[in-house]
């Protein structure tokens, strides 16, 4: 005869142990679960207690349903692999599941209003607690407050399509302005500018900032050469921008076009800075290290992601306090790609 070994599963702990270890109803171990703040401090550290005693684990579910919540932020991105749209994405899903939260995205590869209010929608639908908008999104095709209460993070300007809307951006024409004025501080006479893709919110920024330096100055704006964010698109403007005599100041809207400049002065024989001075924008992690390490403005994108994430998560969980807004500073870093012109050494 064969003995039997019969194991049993351990009874789950459930919301009633802790209530009786606690000395409270399992109404009140709710309450507490769920951040009711009419519980005493008392109360709530006893049940506190007990859960971690016990090692009680609250039922997600069960509990996001109590809140009415789906404990999922949906981010609208139209997939981008270029540097600022890419790390502003990694940065923001690592601060959504540090919250608590599950990630939803919904890609679009075109930027037509009627396609971003399509993605948008389709979030809505899902029954996301919030949304993050990241760039590239140029406007909806939606009224104002057109997606009520639902909290809303902008990475890039305001829209006006939520009434509990969140702005965290950095300050992209602040940093065309810096970058402009830093050109014209050296001694040029004006400052070429290489700009991206028209309907970008931060290109037109960037753009903004750096024609605003310009005519604060009093000295002419030049027509800007438009890109698509990519070197390849840089070297077209730069081989340009190369071919006048008279550039000698070029502001590109980010490094990737700035290095295709680079490029374009290098073959042209122009040297850089000695002739040409450049400065681009966002510092990516090769800006350092190339030939002539580039001056660029830097923004810190890891930064603005989860600070806004963080805006965004306190809309949702605290919907009354409204209209958020912070603008991150961002920083001119002088490298080896700007001097003074040649005239004005030799003076």
């Amino acid at each position: 005869m064969t003995d039997e070994i019969v194991t049993s599963k351990p009874k789950a702990v459930v919301a009633m142990d802790v209530a009786r270890a606690a000395g409270v109803s399992q109404k009140t171990v709710s309450r507490v679960i769920n951040g009711d703040p009419h519980v005493s401090a008392q109360v709530r550290d006893r049940v506190h207690e007990a859960i971690k005693t016990l090692g009680y684990r609250p039922n997600r579910a069960a509990r996001n349903l109590v809140l009415g919540r789906s404990r999922t932020i949906g981010v609208l991105s139209v997939g981008s692999t270029d540097y600022g749209p890419s790390s502003l994405m990694v940065a923001a899903e690592h601060a959504i599941r540090s919250a608590g939260y599950t990630m939803s995205v919904v890609n679009t590869l075109q930027g037509e209003p009627e396609t971003i209010t399509a993605a948008l929608r389709d979030l809505m639908d899902q029954g996301v607690d919030g949304v993050v908008v990241n760039e590239p999104v140029g406007v909806f095709s939606l009224a104002p407050g057109g997606i009520g209460e639902l909290p809303l993070l902008s990475l890039s300007g305001r829209y006006g399509v939520s009434s509990n809307e969140v702005v965290a951006d950095a300050d992209q024409a602040g940093g065309g302005r810096q970058a402009t004025e830093h050109l014209l501080g050296l001694g040029h006479r004006t400052v070429h500018h290489v700009a991206g893709p028209q309907g970008w919110r931060s290109s037109g920024l960037r753009h903004d900032g750096w024609a605003d330096a310009l005519r604060t100055a009093g000295v002419e704006v030049p027509p800007a050469r438009f890109g698509d964010w990519s070197a390849r698109s840089g070297y077209e403007a730069g081989v340009h921008l190369a071919a006048d005599p008279d550039v000698t100041a070029v502001f590109v809207a980010n490094d990737q076009m700035a290095i295709g400049v680079l490029r374009a002065m290098t073959e042209a024989g122009r040297d850089v800075p000695g002739d040409v001075s450049v400065v681009g924008f966002d510092d990516v992690p090769e800006a350092a290290y190339l030939p002539r390490a580039l001056t660029t403005i830097r923004q810190d994108l890891g930064h603005l992601a989860t600070f806004g994430v963080g805006l965004l998560v306190d809309a949702i969980e605290n919907p009354r306090q409204q209209d958020r807004r912070e603008d991150v500073p961002v920083e001119l870093v002088v490298r080896e790609t700007t001097a003074a012109p040649q005239g004005h050494r030799r003076a």
